[in-house]
């Protein structure tokens, strides 16, 4: 069994790969990674998907150990949805600048000068914030979370961009705080206009963590795996993809008849990104990287969760 990285670094992906496949394998352990994951992290997925999918496939999962490649709140996410599981996380210190714009005593404040508003939080929050919240959503379900929720006014945590969104699809007061994913914030609009003037063809597609003036002139607005089925679906032989880039090789490997350029320069989240085969192997050698949830936000954060999963 190989523990030291000097042997790890002399093996072949392929190499490395088949040893993590054969551990996972011995130890019964389902593999979840991120659409926006490295290729390599991808070809390993037992499920590979954005953040609903995910959370389901964690409820649903029979197997003992779950490996999540993905960043830290997705990780906790599983491990409050699956408590009886032993969960990993490769790689504990990838985390999600967005999750971590949000503090509890801002949020308590906001909550008290709007006490008729229910607080809905985008799943990229962290445990604590999950646990203050009334129902978690993501960005395939946000609209109908939103709508089905029994409130007039709503404080959506902690995106903004996927608060403005929500807000152009209900009468409902959204209130949003300001937090924002930095890789989406980067896309701007002289990157849509070159784009469209280089492929006037291709459809052009963009998650909705996007700005709002991005999202007005685009054709279509779709979380990852909204993407992936748009993709499937449409007749159009050239992409244009407005998330982070690790999506476009999920996207060119399952449609190798079409086209995919990003939107702009590529757009890397250094988080998703800290996951190697590496980090992997030696999580499944050693069992290490545990993630744990204090019992009680895990308590209260599971009720959020489970309500976000009602709504397909």
């Amino acid at each position: 069994m190989i523990a030291d990285e000097t042997i790890a670094d002399e093996m072949t992906v392929e190499q490395m790969s088949a040893q993590i496949k054969r551990l996972a394998a011995e130890k019964n352990a389902l593999i979840l990674v991120h659409n926006y994951q490295i290729p390599q992290i991808q070809a390993l997925a037992d499920i590979l998907g954005d953040s609903l999918d995910l959370a389901r496939r964690s409820v649903q999962a029979t197997q003992p150990v779950i490996v999540f490649c993905g960043v830290r709140f997705m990780a906790e996410t599983a491990k409050i949805l699956a408590p009886d599981k032993t969960v990993l996380h490769p790689c504990p210190d990838a985390g999600c600048p967005m999750a971590d714009m949000v503090d509890l005593e801002g949020l308590r404040a906001l909550k008290a000068r709007h006490p008729l508003a229910k607080v809905v939080a985008y799943v990229n929050t962290n445990s604590d914030v999950k646990a203050e919240v009334d129902v978690c959503c993501t960005s395939s379900n946000a609209v109908k979370v939103v709508e089905g929720i029994d409130a007039d006014e709503i404080i959506f945590v902690p995106d903004c961009n996927l608060a403005s969104y929500v807000q152009r699809f209900t009468e409902k007061k959204i209130i949003p705080w300001a937090g924002f994913c930095p890789v989406h914030r980067r896309f701007t609009v002289a990157e849509v206009k070159a784009v469209r003037e280089r492929y006037p063809d291709a459809l052009i597609m963009v998650h909705p963590e996007c700005d709002p003036e991005i999202i007005d002139i685009i054709d279509e607005v779709a979380s990852t795996n909204g993407m992936v089925k748009l993709a499937q679906s449409s007749d159009r032989k050239q992409f244009i993809v407005g998330t982070e880039e690790g999506l476009i090789h999920r996207l060119q490997r399952e449609n190798p008849d079409k086209e995919f350029y990003s939107l702009g320069s590529p757009k890397v989240c250094p988080n998703m990104k800290k996951i190697q085969l590496i980090h992997v192997l030696q999580a499944l050698q050693r069992d290490q990287y545990q993630v744990q949830v204090d019992a009680t936000i895990a308590r209260r954060a599971r009720k959020a969760l489970d309500e976000m999963l009602n709504y397909v």
